[in-house]
């Protein structure tokens, strides 16, 4: 065999693959015009979504990450002060920290017991007891709204990680649905009238896949946060109680 028949197929096969690697790249946007009005208001429903998603991601990252650090500055202050009115006025310093507003709730009403008391002179047990429920009853409420705060926005999270894919999901269907009705129409089933509609009809997953995923990550990761700042204030409430028990109920 000569040389030049051994190239005879390298070169028969130049052209196409000099086509092959001239083929454009996707076009995305051009890909989303021809997707139709229901896979079109998908597309948007579905970048709404996750373009939303984002500013929650930005803005609850800031508050968590605030609320931790001046969580971390308070208990210092609280541990290392030895007047309660000196850890007030350095509490309205710290409203970023979820801590900060369940102590306040807490001396405000340990405020109105002490000062019942002081009016009324020495009471029984009952009515210490029931100060003491006061004092209680307000760090806890104090503390299931802060909770409720830091919560705030976040199941939305959780909405779009649980729901974008299916809405994805469907605005495929419904391309492929078109894309075989038009080639039932024309008559004509091959592989280049097939695989572009098909391609077209598939990107709502993609960006439907693309909105979930980092929604169901930051609403885990803000979900764990969150916990351990409840937890943070359980504890404290606790320690609270011991300490107004053994100065002011003794």
């Amino acid at each position: 065999m000569t040389t030049a028949s051994a190239l005879l197929p390298f070169l028969a096969a130049r052209p196409v693959l000099a086509a092959a690697s001239d083929g454009d790249g996707l076009d995305y946007l051009e890909m989303a015009r021809h997707s139709g009005p229901i896979g079109l208001a998908v597309l948007l429903l579905l970048l709404c979504a996750s373009a939303v998603c984002w500013a929650i991601i930005v803005k609850k990252w800031l508050q968590i990450r605030r609320a931790q650090d001046e969580s971390v500055k308070f208990l210092e202050t609280f541990w290392q002060s030895k007047r309660l009115d000196a850890i007030y006025q350095a509490a309205e310093s710290l409203s970023g920290s979820p801590l900060s507003h369940v102590f306040r709730a807490g001396y405000v009403e340990l405020s109105k017991v002490t000062a019942g008391k002081r009016e009324n002179g020495e009471r029984g047990l009952a009515e210490e007891m029931g100060g003491i429920e006061n004092v209680e009853r307000a760090l806890k409420r104090a503390a299931a709204s802060e909770v409720t705060a830091l919560e705030r926005q976040v199941p939305f999270l959780g909405t779009t990680a649980s729901a974008a894919p299916f809405v994805g999901l469907f605005g495929t269907v419904w391309g492929i649905m078109s894309a075989f009705h038009d080639i039932y129409r024309m008559g004509n089933a091959n592989l280049a009238t097939v695989a572009r509609p098909i391609s077209e009809a598939l990107i709502a997953t993609a960006v439907g896949l693309f909105a979930a995923i980092p929604a169901v990550v930051a609403y885990n990761f803000f979900i764990s946060k969150i916990r351990v700042l409840d937890s943070e204030m359980t504890n404290f409430s606790s320690d609270f109680l011991n300490i107004v028990r053994r100065h002011f109920f003794s």
